[in-house]
């Protein structure tokens, strides 16, 4: 029976508390946001880094100072400022200041290439960045071309106080992982981040002519098709997405003393996040920065996740209760010896999205840790939050939940009907955290959107009769054999359930015939396993056709900055 028709089914399963809309408008902008919640929870943690705290006054208090200054550039409105570090104390100061000072903010992938930063300066036309000295020799190399005029540098030690200084010193002499720059022979003026806060504050003007549909920030996208796309996300967007996560958390974040945390309440019950995810992605800008900024929840930043014996160690000063991540973050960690020692009994909510999430590692995840598995969906033209699994489920669904507050999704076939309940088609969304269009690019942005406002996702998936999401793949993923569909995140959900696979990647390319055939790349524990072992693996749980004809081992696997494998690179291998 087609019930397709049944509009919005989703709103009769949600979670008890979370409400069917919120409201957008709540906020002018992100500068109200920003001030109102600095007023409430000013005595309270905002961030932890590197055993350094920045509370949320200290927060206020100097990305002001920033703000004033940067407003002294004397920019036109709407002028882009680009923010290019990692997960240290001044990113979260100078985001907050660059939306302060009325500017939009161009996130900015610190380990870009100079020809991917030149790339991304031009097409922002970005007019000042806010860089990391690490990267400035890489700046240096990209700044041609681009309209830089002024650059605020700073240093890993700049927020950490007398210790900040012999960091610096070590990074400088011993590991040599700063190199030196000559930004002062490009034609731009630069400026020290720490001197800046030393300064005594210039005049801070207060932007009034900010409106809800302001650009608040261009989200460049991963570039998995090609070229990388800025997706505009407005003041409103931005917003209304940091509503609806925590309108979506609120029945967890009720044990955690969510309520209570404007009033008298214990510092030491504050909420802790883990922030692993870098902030330049918009996962972690609105799920850990601009969530925590709302709710008055701490954040444990994590300036290298890669470095998983350190990040475990990090981990071992914090008892931490929400923990936001990809696939094959939680994988690694979950390898490191020491990661089982930890102390997880406040843990309440683990999230996963970016990328599949492998039922092996969700049920390793809750049994190690206790807390169960949920999943979400999103991309950075949705602000990025789409759809979530319920935050009191008590086991790994599968699935990537219902369509949050104000939101409403759909699911096209291939002749561009609303598809039957559980008919693979593609994902469509709508509601006010979808983006206002790619930035300079008028007809892509129209391709993407129907003519009744909902934008297509580009991701495969099904919905059944509740409302719930399933995702099935990326629509450019499909791999077509002989007419049959095969869905490399089926594959690889088969293969990573064998118990001597570390991880794996399933892509299409093709044979000597020009047929398209199924590639698998494989991590295993043990390499003396044959290709043919993974093979007669697969035969018993798929379909033959699904059985991948080429099987090749790797060390490791490829991935994005933000830690997604990367089929684009894996194709390139094919």
């Amino acid at each position: 029976m087609n019930n397709k028709k049944n509009h919005r089914p989703w709103i009769h399963h949600y979670p008890k508390g979370v409400p069917e809309k919120i409201n957008p408008d709540k906020y002018k902008n992100l500068i109200e946001l920003f001030e109102d919640s600095f007023k409430k929870h000013k005595l309270l943690t905002a961030y932890k880094c590197m055993n350094r705290e920045l509370t949320f006054e200290d927060w206020n208090n100097k990305s002001k100072k920033v703000a004033a200054y940067i407003q002294n550039f004397k920019f036109a409105p709407s002028a882009k400022v680009a923010v290019m570090m990692p997960n240290l104390l001044q990113n979260p100061i100078s985001i907050a200041a660059v939306i302060r000072a009325g500017f939009v903010v161009v996130n900015v992938n610190p380990l870009y290439t100079a020809r991917e930063l030149n790339y991304q300066l031009i097409d922002s036309e970005a007019e000042a960045i806010i860089i990391l000295d690490n990267f400035s020799a890489v700046l240096q190399q990209a700044i041609g071309g681009t309209k830089i005029k002024h650059v605020i540098t700073t240093s890993v030690g700049d927020s950490l106080g007398a210790k900040g200084v012999f960091i610096d010193l070590f990074l400088r002499h011993v590991k040599r992982t700063v190199k030196k720059d000559k930004l002062h022979e490009c034609n731009v003026y630069v400026h020290k981040f720490k001197k800046i806060l030393k300064y005594e504050s210039k005049i801070y003007f207060f932007p009034k002519d900010i409106q809800p549909d302001s650009s608040a920030c261009i989200q460049y996208t991963g570039g998995t098709t090609g070229i990388s796309k800025g997706a505009v996300l407005s003041h409103r967007n931005l917003v209304a997405n940091c509503l609806q996560a925590e309108a979506w958390y609120k029945p967890a974040l009720k044990d955690m003393n969510f309520n209570s945390l404007t009033e008298s309440f214990k510092r030491n019950d504050q909420p802790v996040t883990v922030c692993a995810l870098p902030l330049y992605h918009i996962f972690a800008l609105t799920a850990c920065m601009l969530l925590g900024l709302k709710s008055g929840v701490k954040n444990l930043l994590i300036p290298n996740p890669r470095d998983f014996k350190g990040f475990v160690n990090s981990l071992k000063s914090e008892r931490f209760d929400i923990f936001p991540g990809v696939n094959t973050l939680f994988n690694a960690l979950m390898n490191q010896k020491k990661f089982g020692d930890l102390d997880f009994s406040k843990l309440r909510i683990s999230i996963g999205g970016g990328m599949a999430l492998t039922k092996s590692v969700a049920d390793r995840w809750h049994k190690i840790t206790g807390c169960p598995m949920i999943e979400g969906f999103g991309l950075s033209e949705t602000s990025p939050v789409a759809t979530v699994v319920s935050v009191n489920a008590k086991k790994y669904s599968g699935n990537v939940g219902l369509p949050v507050s104000s939101t409403e999704v759909k699911i096209l076939n291939d002749i561009g009907e609303e598809a039957n309940y559980g008919e693979v088609g593609e994902i469509l969304v709508k509601g006010p955290q979808v983006m206002k269009g790619y930035w300079k690019k008028n007809n892509e942005t129209k391709m993407v959107f129907t003519n009744d406002g909902f934008f297509k996702t580009g991701d495969l998936g099904t919905m059944d009769s509740k409302g719930f999401v399933k995702i099935v793949d990326r629509k450019k993923d499909m791999i077509n054999i002989s007419g049959f569909k095969v869905y490399p995140n089926e594959v690889e959900q088969v293969v990573s359930s064998h118990p001597e696979v570390i991880e794996c990647a399933v892509v299409g390319g093709l044979n000597h015939e020009d047929e398209e055939i199924v590639n698998l790349f494989v991590v295993m524990k043990d390499k003396r396993i044959p290709k043919e072992n993974l093979v007669s693996f697969c035969r018993k749980n798929l379909a033959a056709y699904k059985c991948p004809k080429e099987v090749i081992f790797k060390d490791e696997l490829p991935k994005t900055n933000v830690g997604k494998i990367s089929r684009k690179n894996l194709r390139e291998e094919v």
